[in-house]
């Protein structure tokens, strides 16, 4: 197989997790799981303007990766769904006023993300397929974040939401696509010998 193919030779224990042979009890446990994973995510954080570094979109990512597109974007609206009532939410905060704040466009995109992220890596199963799946979603996830940011934190100009809402986070989120494709990778080559 070529380092740079998408797709890897022959199906994993993975792909039977993710399609239509899982169990309903391994389904729920998914869904349930990563949406706790994006909560824990969230309590990780370094404050940079408004917008926080966290490991919530690895949860994202890792949702649409390892469940599939339907249940990773259902582990996403359980999170925020959540967020509503519980502190989920980055500084252990929660409710409507938050989910619909500065960072509302990040948040909102997370099950569109993780459905897109999904669905890309039905077919594309291998590190490079992984790593371009969650690179394209991440484009998304950041396109949604700063348009939403520039109009609810009320910026001057769009460069200024650019900066605050991708340019600091772009080191940080090319680390997270990298472990993550890293981790479905080594565990669908784990999972096929």
């Amino acid at each position: 197989m070529s380092a740079l193919a998408l797709s890897a030779p022959r199906p994993s224990i993975l792909d039977a997790l993710r399609g239509p042979r899982a169990t309903v009890a391994a389904q729920v446990a998914g869904v349930v799981g990563f949406a706790a994973l994006a909560a824990l995510g969230a309590q990780a954080r370094i404050y940079l303007w408004e917008v926080p570094v966290t490991f919530q979109t690895l949860a994202v990512y890792g949702a649409g990766l390892f469940l599939g597109s339907r249940n990773g974007a259902l582990s996403m609206a359980l999170y925020l769904v959540a967020g509503l009532a519980f502190p989920v939410f980055a500084s252990g905060a929660f409710g409507a006023e938050y989910l619909f704040g500065t960072t509302g466009g990040y948040l909102l995109s997370y099950p569109i993300v993780a459905l897109l992220v999904g669905m890309m890596t039905k077919r594309w199963t291998s590190f490079v397929g992984a790593a371009a799946a969650m690179t394209i979603g991440s484009l998304l996830v950041f396109t949604a974040g700063v348009t939403w940011l520039h109009f609810a934190a009320g910026h001057a100009t769009w460069m200024e939401s650019i900066v605050k809402g991708a340019l600091l986070f772009i080191a940080f989120d090319l680390a997270k696509v990298w472990l993550a494709a890293g981790a479905f990778a080594g565990l669908r080559q784990i999972s096929r010998d």
